[in-house]
Protein backbone atom coordinates (compact mmCIF):
# COMPACT_ATOMS: atom_id res chain seq x y z
CA UNK A 1 0.00 0.00 0.00
CA UNK A 2 1.22 3.62 -0.82
CA UNK A 3 2.27 5.85 1.91
CA UNK A 4 0.29 9.22 2.19
CA UNK A 5 2.43 12.39 1.14
CA UNK A 6 1.84 15.98 2.41
CA UNK A 7 1.65 18.28 -0.80
CA UNK A 8 2.22 22.38 -0.06
CA UNK A 9 0.14 23.55 -3.28
CA UNK A 10 -0.01 27.96 -4.03
CA UNK A 11 -3.28 28.97 -5.79
CA UNK A 12 -3.51 32.11 -8.19
CA UNK A 13 -5.53 33.73 -10.14
CA UNK A 14 -5.98 37.18 -11.15
CA UNK A 15 -8.68 37.21 -13.75
CA UNK A 16 -12.41 36.80 -13.86
CA UNK A 17 -13.79 35.87 -11.13
CA UNK A 18 -10.84 35.09 -8.90
CA UNK A 19 -12.41 33.57 -5.69
CA UNK A 20 -14.82 31.36 -7.88
CA UNK A 21 -11.48 29.87 -9.51
CA UNK A 22 -9.86 29.37 -6.94
CA UNK A 23 -12.79 27.49 -4.95
CA UNK A 24 -13.27 25.49 -7.96
CA UNK A 25 -9.55 23.99 -8.21
CA UNK A 26 -9.65 23.76 -4.34
CA UNK A 27 -12.70 21.61 -5.44
CA UNK A 28 -11.00 19.15 -8.46
CA UNK A 29 -8.29 18.73 -5.97
CA UNK A 30 -10.07 17.50 -3.43
CA UNK A 31 -11.72 15.12 -5.86
CA UNK A 32 -9.21 14.12 -8.07
CA UNK A 33 -5.34 14.32 -5.68
CA UNK A 34 -6.47 13.64 -2.24
CA UNK A 35 -7.64 14.96 0.99
CA UNK A 36 -7.11 18.82 1.77
CA UNK A 37 -5.78 19.50 5.34
CA UNK A 38 -5.88 23.01 5.53
CA UNK A 39 -6.02 25.91 3.47
CA UNK A 40 -4.67 29.40 3.88
CA UNK A 41 -6.94 32.57 3.77
CA UNK A 42 -6.56 34.09 0.40
CA UNK A 43 -4.14 37.18 -0.02
CA UNK A 44 -4.36 40.09 -2.50
CA UNK A 45 -0.88 40.58 -4.02
CA UNK A 46 -0.01 42.79 -7.55
CA UNK A 47 0.36 41.28 -10.81
CA UNK A 48 4.40 40.44 -10.59
CA UNK A 49 6.14 41.03 -13.68
CA UNK A 50 3.76 42.45 -15.95
CA UNK A 51 0.69 44.45 -16.37
CA UNK A 52 -2.36 42.74 -14.77
CA UNK A 53 -4.91 42.68 -12.16
CA UNK A 54 -4.31 41.97 -8.66
CA UNK A 55 -3.71 38.00 -7.83
CA UNK A 56 -5.90 36.24 -5.22
CA UNK A 57 -3.17 33.54 -3.77
CA UNK A 58 -3.99 30.43 -1.07
CA UNK A 59 -2.21 27.63 -0.16
CA UNK A 60 -3.10 24.25 0.82
CA UNK A 61 -2.27 21.34 2.67
CA UNK A 62 -3.28 17.88 0.73
CA UNK A 63 -2.69 14.24 1.89
CA UNK A 64 -2.37 12.06 -1.30
CA UNK A 65 -0.95 8.56 -2.20
CA UNK A 66 -0.25 9.94 -6.00
CA UNK A 67 3.56 10.48 -7.22
CA UNK A 68 4.87 13.79 -7.99
CA UNK A 69 4.73 13.85 -11.68
CA UNK A 70 0.92 12.22 -11.23
CA UNK A 71 -0.13 15.21 -8.98
CA UNK A 72 1.27 17.60 -11.37
CA UNK A 73 -0.07 16.22 -14.67
CA UNK A 74 -3.44 16.42 -12.71
CA UNK A 75 -2.46 20.30 -11.62
CA UNK A 76 -2.20 21.19 -15.13
CA UNK A 77 -5.08 19.26 -16.62
CA UNK A 78 -7.43 20.91 -13.81
CA UNK A 79 -5.82 24.53 -15.08
CA UNK A 80 -6.92 23.05 -18.39
CA UNK A 81 -10.20 22.56 -17.20
CA UNK A 82 -10.65 25.76 -15.71
CA UNK A 83 -9.93 27.28 -18.73
CA UNK A 84 -6.14 28.24 -18.66
CA UNK A 85 -4.72 28.77 -21.75
CA UNK A 86 -1.31 27.47 -22.77
CA UNK A 87 1.27 30.69 -21.97
CA UNK A 88 4.80 31.11 -23.78
CA UNK A 89 7.55 29.79 -21.67
CA UNK A 90 8.91 32.63 -19.43
CA UNK A 91 6.61 35.21 -19.60
CA UNK A 92 4.30 35.80 -17.37
CA UNK A 93 0.93 37.11 -17.68
CA UNK A 94 -2.46 37.00 -16.10
CA UNK A 95 -4.06 33.51 -15.95
CA UNK A 96 -7.68 32.25 -14.51
CA UNK A 97 -5.67 29.82 -12.56
CA UNK A 98 -1.68 28.85 -11.32
CA UNK A 99 -1.68 25.47 -9.46
CA UNK A 100 2.02 24.79 -8.49
CA UNK A 101 3.51 22.44 -6.00
CA UNK A 102 5.95 24.17 -3.54
CA UNK A 103 6.66 21.47 -1.36
CA UNK A 104 5.93 17.21 -1.94
CA UNK A 105 6.78 15.99 1.31
CA UNK A 106 10.53 16.86 1.88
CA UNK A 107 11.75 15.33 -1.14
CA UNK A 108 14.07 17.18 -3.37
CA UNK A 109 12.99 15.98 -6.93
CA UNK A 110 14.99 17.82 -10.40
CA UNK A 111 13.48 16.40 -13.70
CA UNK A 112 13.10 17.49 -16.79
CA UNK A 113 9.23 18.31 -16.11
CA UNK A 114 9.09 17.85 -12.24
CA UNK A 115 11.42 20.39 -9.95
CA UNK A 116 10.21 20.70 -6.22
CA UNK A 117 10.65 22.45 -3.80
CA UNK A 118 9.56 25.00 -6.21
CA UNK A 119 12.88 26.61 -7.33
CA UNK A 120 11.61 30.44 -6.86
CA UNK A 121 8.88 30.45 -4.00
CA UNK A 122 11.55 31.42 -1.56
CA UNK A 123 11.59 34.45 -3.67
CA UNK A 124 7.65 35.20 -3.39
CA UNK A 125 6.48 36.70 -0.75
CA UNK A 126 2.76 36.04 -2.71
CA UNK A 127 3.66 31.97 -1.81
CA UNK A 128 5.42 32.68 1.16
CA UNK A 129 2.82 34.67 3.31
CA UNK A 130 0.09 31.88 2.64
CA UNK A 131 2.33 28.81 3.31
CA UNK A 132 3.32 30.39 6.72
CA UNK A 133 -0.37 30.40 7.46
CA UNK A 134 -0.69 27.13 7.14
CA UNK A 135 2.98 25.76 7.51
CA UNK A 136 5.16 28.11 9.37
CA UNK A 137 7.57 25.97 11.19
CA UNK A 138 7.53 23.78 7.74
CA UNK A 139 11.53 23.24 6.67
CA UNK A 140 12.45 24.02 3.70
CA UNK A 141 14.82 20.83 2.46
CA UNK A 142 17.37 22.59 0.59
CA UNK A 143 17.19 26.23 2.46
CA UNK A 144 17.50 24.70 5.94
CA UNK A 145 15.19 27.62 7.05
CA UNK A 146 11.50 27.81 8.17
CA UNK A 147 8.85 29.23 6.20
CA UNK A 148 8.90 32.18 9.11
CA UNK A 149 12.34 32.72 8.46
CA UNK A 150 12.10 32.50 4.95
CA UNK A 151 9.65 35.21 5.35
CA UNK A 152 11.53 37.15 7.57
CA UNK A 153 14.51 37.10 4.92
CA UNK A 154 11.94 39.31 2.99
CA UNK A 155 12.83 43.15 2.99
CA UNK A 156 10.50 43.52 -0.40
CA UNK A 157 6.82 43.46 0.23
CA UNK A 158 5.75 41.05 -3.29
CA UNK A 159 9.55 39.63 -3.75
CA UNK A 160 11.83 38.38 -1.78
CA UNK A 161 14.56 40.86 -2.61
CA UNK A 162 17.47 41.30 -0.13
CA UNK A 163 17.98 45.19 -0.67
Amino acid sequence: MDQTKSVYIALGSNTGDKFQYLQLAVNEIHQKIGAIQIISKVFSSPAFGFEGDDFFNACLLVNTNLKPKKVLSLLLAIEKDLGRLPSVKDIYESRCIDLDIIFFNDQIIQTENVTIPHPQMQKRNFVLTPLKEIAPNFIHPILKKSITQLLTDCEDPLLCIKK
